[in-house]
């Protein structure tokens, strides 16, 4: 099997390490273990949760603690309803793993992460990529979404929030989404890493998994819950398909670790707390990025709904990786080009970063940009 190289990857490997100023980081700013357990009242108690742990494979499927917290995540969703994996990564490779077959029809929409156009292509499917556009607010336009499905159409993926473009597909965009691909009897996923990240309310939107019964929704403890080292994730969907998802998820996963399954039911446990941590870093920081591009005549934007990033049009002469690679040299700022998200003509900024790096390398950008 050949595969694409995953050009958003390639560009973190080989740059993340090397900034001062990390405005392409992805996730709500990471919270240290120390962070965790006081949010959880556990600081002066984890040693005597641990310590009497038997580092053993574990709940193959997660456990029962933790997949009832993810099912709390959703409105009607069960403990069996729920597997555990690897990351969202782990999850979304796992679904289009079990679906995809040779010949097979795939609609993906883009720009989005890289795995949901390029593994399926990579198992043989044709793949028709739905175009989100800066004039429809980066938002699915429903016509050419009717346009693209066919009868053999097996497979929609779809990512809300979105990245990199911070777009939001509201309940009623995507129950009309639903009744598309329910004309032809295809799967539905939606990368939902970024649930509970929105601009308004409580954070969430509803789930996929929620809304159609051949939908599957994947997240992670990654982006909303600034729990990333954990390296977990879970896909939510109908047992048939968690059943013939386990299957292939023997032979590459086993289990998550047992340590990671259990600060991620503490976290989930005491989400509020996350959140309301998060939802105030997002939102001012988003604020701040408004402010910035308001000033800055040389940038333009369709402001996020959620999610943590967000596309920036800037009126320079250079492709997006140069002026990504000469922005780094020269400031020690890092965004990601366009270019390694198949969308060229734009920079990724991931926002949600501390507030303090969001402000000094947004002023280091400004002092850049009046040198070209």
């Amino acid at each position: 099997m050949k595969i694409r190289e995953f050009g958003v990857e390639i560009w973190m490997n080989a740059y993340e390490t090397k900034c001062e100023y990390n405005l392409a980081e992805t996730c709500v700013e990471s919270i240290t273990l120390e962070q965790l357990l006081d949010f959880a009242g556990k600081k002066d108690s984890i040693l005597a949760e641990l310590l009497p742990m038997k580092m053993t494979y574990g709940a193959i499927e997660g456990s029962d603690r933790l997949r009832t917290l993810v099912a709390g995540l959703y409105d009607q969703q069960q403990p069996e309803n729920v597997i555990i994996t690897h990351g969202a990564i782990g999850a979304n490779a796992l679904v289009h793993e079990t679906l995809v077959e040779p010949g097979d029809h795939v609609i993906s929409v883009g720009p989005t992460y890289q795995q949901h156009y390029s593994i399926p292509a990579s198992y043989g499917a044709e793949v028709s990529i739905l175009r989100l556009r800066e004039e429809n607010a980066f938002l699915p336009d429903l016509q050419e979404l009717r346009e693209l499905v066919r009868p053999d159409t097996r497979l929609i993926a779809l990512n809300n929030p979105n990245n990199p473009t911070g777009a939001l597909m509201d309940r009623a965009l995507l129950e009309q989404i639903v009744e598309v691909a329910r004309s032809v009897d295809a799967w539905l996923l939606c990368d939902e890493v970024y649930r509970g990240t929105d601009q308004a309310g409580d954070g969430y939107t509803v789930s996929i998994a929620d809304l159609y019964d051949k939908g599957i929704s994947t997240a992670s403890m990654s982006k909303a819950y600034s729990l990333a080292g954990l390296r977990l994730g879970w896909i939510v969907a109908p047992q048939e398909l968690i059943h013939a998802v386990s299957i292939h998820r023997d032979y590459n996963t086993i289990s998550v670790g047992m340590l990671d399954d259990h600060f991620a039911c503490i976290a989930l446990e005491h989400r509020d707390k996350i959140l309301a941590r998060n939802h105030a870093l997002t939102r001012t920081n988003l604020a701040i990025l408004e402010a910035w591009v308001a000033a800055e005549p040389k940038v333009s934007y369709v402001k996020p709904r959620s999610g943590t990033t967000a596309l920036l049009k800037i009126d320079v002469e250079l492709p997006s990786r140069d002026f990504c690679v000469r922005l780094l040299d020269a400031k020690g700022v890092m965004f990601t080009p366009g270019s390694a998200l198949d969308i060229e003509g734009y920079v990724r900024i991931g926002y949600a970063n501390s507030t303090e790096v969001l402000q000094t390398g947004l002023a280091k950008v400004s002092e850049f940009l009046r040198t070209l």
